[in-house]
């Protein structure tokens, strides 16, 4: 019986914190985030393909007018309402003609700062294994082991 008190008063502690919003809710952001230079540099004529290099993916490409991208982002702060930004970009036989939306409203630059805290390097700053600077450093054929130099004991290489 004191089992079953003591489990029923947790339970309704539990739902009173749950209730009072003392639990962490965290900031969630969505979809794309332009920079405001990038955006800047949108010009009349530009093609789809520069376009893309620019901004990158937009969010909504509509399969009935293949000639309207938007770009949304969403921002959810805990207690706050939801932000919502757009940018509309109308294209005419895959040239820019026109863009609208409110994406840089006066509160934009803040979002932008405040993602700043989310994006992370994984690699530690390290460039990759790629080599970028056009000398090929051996002569193994990308495998990592030579006709003759042979780094296993498999009897292959033992009867050369």
């Amino acid at each position: 019986m004191h089992k079953l008190i003591r489990t029923l008063g947790l339970a309704m502690m539990a739902t009173a914190i749950a209730g009072c919003g003392l639990l962490y809710t965290p900031d969630v952001q969505q979809g794309n985030l332009l920079d405001k230079k990038n955006v800047d540099q949108l010009q009349p004529g530009m093609t789809k393909r520069q376009v893309l290099v620019l901004l990158g993916t937009p969010s909504v490409i509509s399969p009935f007018d293949q000639d309207r991208w938007d770009y949304v982002s969403t921002f959810s702060h805990r207690g706050r309402p939801m932000v919502t930004r757009t940018l509309t970009l109308s294209f005419n036989n895959d040239t820019l003609v026109r863009t609208e939306g409110d994406f840089f409203s006066q509160d934009a630059q803040q979002l932008l700062k405040d993602s700043e805290k989310y994006k992370a390097n994984p690699t530690g700053g390290a460039d990759g294994d790629k080599n970028t600077d056009g000398k090929k450093e051996s002569s193994d054929g990308g495998f990592g082991v030579g006709v003759n130099g042979s780094s296993d004991d498999s009897p292959a290489s033992k009867r050369q």
